[in-house]
């Protein structure tokens, strides 16, 4: 072959498929252990480097974990890699800390008891060092600033060391001849003149002052509230997001989403409201809102109906018109727009409209796709297209024929969380018996993992039961039934536990790493 020729490269296919390999365990439980209601991971989030984790629980604690595969060399993977620095085959991260996030409380204008239960956290932006965070129950948020601290130890105390203490000492004499001038003649020592005790030139030898140092080889890690968001929201309240101007952020309930300014805590703006003027008349309620990643004036939500809307602030300062219209059409007058699938003649049920609801939905990095998860699917949405999803990946069609029996025992309503790989080439949601799915997203990708969190995630057994989780606040759900879900099989003839069931995930922002939730445990893959 002549230098100048030149090869042609081939057109890049889709990417490989990933094998993905057990990392890590947090709080694995052993067989036939019975797990706490309080300890049941309820919130899990990444922070935007990836060297943190963030989990909450239905008892209202946070836990964090940090990397420690980079931390002894300091930088990014990437740069360790261009310094030559041997680096491990996968991330790797270690217990923080915890601090107590939210208590029980009671409403007693409306007799509500407010559960402790962390429904979301969010990670807000570093500064000196110190981890910012939001986390929220039903109705109040909290911003925390964790922080390390030097310790603070007394060095030197008041009582002079090489003075023995006892009968003999300087300090007990002195002590005694006090107590002995105070108590002459038996009398108290309030009705003697306060020119009877006298202090000795030079003072008492034997008293000193403390003397703090600060020892600058021990830190300890400090949580502390920095706002409390109270009083805005009547429903429960069902997700939070951050703006990217570092400054603002929403949080939505069933019916309402406000906007708030992370340094004013008792004010926030009324965005969103689609409280009909009746509420016999609500037809749909919001189920899930994130900020766009890039456009400070851009968010997104989903409602109960499978339809998302995104909407721009600029526009109108309350954006409750909808208008079916595509983002690039120079028509558009409403501040709304809307994405949702049509049914298909004749496929209307009674379950239609459940299983259509949207649980989660997520921008990808680049802010031009949203993830939504529905009961049966996932669905990738362009914002530049509102006619229909660009991919959908059936997570477990194969329950379409037992959607009886899942409505008679509230399964139907579990709420799976959805995520996206940082380079938005793959998608990942969970299901029940504690797997949880990988799709490649490329239109030539026929990637599709099923992977069990366990140490061994290519297993398909289920684990021991956990109690059934029980978090709809559910303004369109008034009956509850049996707390036992029906048993089943998979599309690959494997058993099926609906009692166990991972509803919360999240992937590593630049890496293929994925933290998930089984109960109570944290189970974290790489590929």
């Amino acid at each position: 072959m002549n230098g100048g020729d030149e090869v042609a490269e081939a057109p890049p296919g889709p990417p490989q498929p990933l094998e993905w390999k057990f990392s890590q365990v947090f709080g694995e439980r052993t067989d036939g252990e019975e797990v706490q209601e309080v300890d049941i991971i309820s919130a899990i989030e990444f922070d935007r480097s990836g060297d943190h984790l963030a989990t909450g629980d239905r008892g209202g604690r946070v836990v964090l974990f940090e990397r420690t595969d980079t931390k002894d060399h300091g930088g990014s993977r990437r740069d360790l890699e261009r310094m030559g620095y041997p680096i491990s085959r996968h991330p790797e991260f270690r217990y923080k800390t915890e601090f107590q996030s939210h208590e029980p409380e009671f409403d007693y204008l409306k007799s509500l008891e407010i559960e402790e239960k962390i429904n979301k956290i969010r990670w807000c932006q570093t500064t000196n060092g110190a981890l910012f965070l939001l986390s929220t129950n039903d109705k109040t948020i909290k911003y925390w600033k964790v922080q390390e601290k030097k310790v603070k130890k007394i060095s030197e105390m008041n009582v002079d060391p090489s003075k023995p203490i006892g009968n003999g000492g300087i300090a007990s004499s002195s002590n005694s001849s006090i107590g002995k001038q105070y108590l002459a003649n038996g009398g108290d020592k309030y009705d003697l003149p306060r020119n009877d005790f006298s202090i000795p030139p030079g003072g008492f030898p034997s008293l000193r002052l403390p003397v703090v140092v600060v020892t600058c080889d021990e830190t300890s890690l400090m949580a502390r509230c920095r706002r409390v968001y109270a009083h805005a929201h009547d429903y429960h309240i069902n997700s939070i997001s951050n703006n990217s101007d570092g400054e603002t952020f929403i949080s939505a309930d069933d019916l309402r989403i406000n906007l708030w300014n992370l340094e004013i805590s008792n004010q926030s703006f009324n965005i969103v409201d689609v409280k009909p003027a009746n509420m016999e008349d609500l037809t749909e309620v919001i189920t899930s809102a994130e900020f766009h990643p890039g456009h400070c004036n851009m968010l997104a939500y989903s409602s109960s109906k499978g339809s998302i809307r995104l909407i721009d602030l600029r526009q109108s300062a309350l954006c409750d018109s909808h208008a079916k219209f595509t983002i690039n059409s120079p028509a558009v007058t409403s501040s709304a727009y809307r994405f949702e699938e049509p049914d298909a003649p004749g496929s209307r049920s009674f379950f239609t409209e459940i299983i259509a609801s949207i649980s989660d939905i997520k921008f990808a990095r680049d802010g031009r796709h949203i993830l939504s998860r529905d009961y049966m699917t996932l669905k990738l949405w362009d914002i530049n297209m509102d006619s229909g999803p660009v991919a959908t990946f059936q997570v477990h069609d194969h329950l379409r024929p037992k959607l009886c029996d899942l409505y008679e025992n509230d399964s139907i309503f579990d709420k799976f969380e959805c995520c996206l790989s940082g380079d938005g080439l793959r998608v990942a949601t969970g299901s029940y018996s504690n797997l949880f799915r990988v799709f490649g997203c490329n239109l030539e990708s026929t990637e599709a993992a099923t992977l069990e969190a366990s140490k061994n995630p290519m297993r398909r057994q289920g684990q021991t039961p956990s109690r059934p989780s029980r978090s709809l606040s559910s303004i369109t759900r008034v009956v509850r039934r049996g707390a036992e879900g029906p048993g089943g099989v998979d599309a690959n003839g494997n058993s099926m536990d609906f009692s166990t069931k991972l509803l919360h995930l999240a992937w590593h922002p630049t890496e293929n790493s994925i933290a998930c939730a089984a109960a109570n445990s944290l189970y974290m893959y790489y590929a």
